[in-house]
């Protein structure tokens, strides 16, 4: 089985099974409500719902069994609307809160195990959060702010701010280093987050809505900003936002809350695909298409295309698997005939006709 993750800008198929998981939650519940553990032994005995839980227990099932892991390197997107559970979840990942029920490791490490000395450990060196609302200290500089967690750990006046610099270098802010917040615009402040967290240099990021709150351009101007830095970094990012089209284009996965509930996990080709109910076909259906779906999804057994049209002539335009719609397009604009699909490992994959590309402009490979 294969995944795709990104490297250096672009997706590329890596063996699944090769990828170390970093982030590891296995049947995580969250009920908020002074009879949570009662409330839990009767989800578990007798199957209740969401609402049955409110009116016999007066308690709030804020995540309910969610269970994924995030890879080495990987950019994990969860998704949802306002009160899904989207937040609650990333807040178990540190431990700023507690599940009523299930697992929670990071590297490995049993994070509900740690003392509460250990626990801080593990915040200030191995997990950095950047939240929507900046969190930076108004009587800080920009610099001593991104040097802040570097300071906890007892870092040296020169050491921590040489690394401030560099991250917010970084972030293209070295010139501000002396400002406070309140010279900043919000785009800045929150990439003065961002470099303190880059700073920290810690194995993991925790983001939780980090360019919601700021206006459209400068949002995907930081999405692209982040992109680069990811493939930069090479950091395990779980990124929380509300907006799929954010999800998409940042995620190598993405996995779609509601109402506490993982209701999907994939890559953005095959959440927009194949979308597990009508929720998420809800989402994707204003999602274009153009740059996520690849030759490899729209290829067709290249037998079952012979055997019907004959076989295809050896100079056949052909195209990578990992070409997305887009660049098929492109390369097919003076082709009618049909398109031969390979891949570098494995050879031919199959084979393209001109009413796939449209069908995978219109509606993807739904009828396929």
């Amino acid at each position: 089985m294969r995944t795709q993750a990104r490297q250096g800008g672009r997706l590329t198929n890596q063996p699944r099974q090769n990828l170390q998981s970093v982030i590891d939650l296995e049947g995580v519940w969250k009920i908020f409500g002074s009879r949570q553990h009662d409330a839990m032994a009767a989800i578990q005995k007798d199957g209740l719902t969401k609402a049955e839980v409110l009116e016999q227990f007066d308690c709030v099932v804020g995540v309910a069994d969610a269970t994924f892991k995030v890879n080495q390197g990987e950019i994990f997107c969860i998704m949802g609307l306002s009160g899904s559970g989207k937040s609650t979840l990333v807040r178990h990942v540190n431990r700023l809160l507690a599940p009523t029920a299930g697992k929670v490791k990071v590297s490995g490490v049993d994070i509900m195990s740690l003392d509460e000395e250990q626990l801080l450990k593990v915040r200030n060196e191995n997990i950095a959060m950047v939240f929507q609302n900046f969190g930076l200290l108004p009587h800080r500089s920009v610099r001593d702010n991104v040097a802040m967690p570097l300071e906890i750990r007892g870092y040296s006046q020169n050491a921590r701010w040489k690394a401030a610099e560099e991250a917010l270098a970084l972030v293209e802010l070295a010139e501000w280093k002396d400002k406070f917040a309140h010279e900043l615009s919000g785009g800045m402040q929150q990439r003065v987050g961002l470099a303190r967290a880059i700073a920290a240099d810690a194995d993991v990021l925790l983001m939780d809505e980090p360019f919601s709150a700021l206006d459209p351009l400068i949002r995907r101007q930081l999405q692209d900003e982040f992109m680069k830095l990811a493939d930069k970094m090479h950091k395990t990012t779980l990124f929380i936002t509300h907006d799929l089209e954010e999800a998409v284009r940042i995620g190598d996965r993405i996995a779609i809350m509601k109402d506490g509930v993982i209701v999907q996990t994939g890559t953005p080709e095959e959440i927009i695909m194949n979308p597990a109910d009508d929720y998420v076909m809800d989402f994707v259906a204003g999602i274009s298409r153009i740059n996520l779906i690849r030759g490899h999804s729209l290829a067709k057994p290249l037998a079952e295309f012979e055997k019907l049209n004959g076989k295809l002539p050896e100079d056949a335009l052909t195209v990578s698997g990992n070409d997305t719609l887009r660049q098929i397009i492109v390369k097919s604009a003076n082709t009618e005939g049909a398109i031969l699909v390979k891949d570098e490992d494995i050879g031919t994959m199959g084979v393209i006709t001109k009413n796939d590309i449209l069908n995978g402009v219109i509606k993807g490979t739904e009828d396929q």
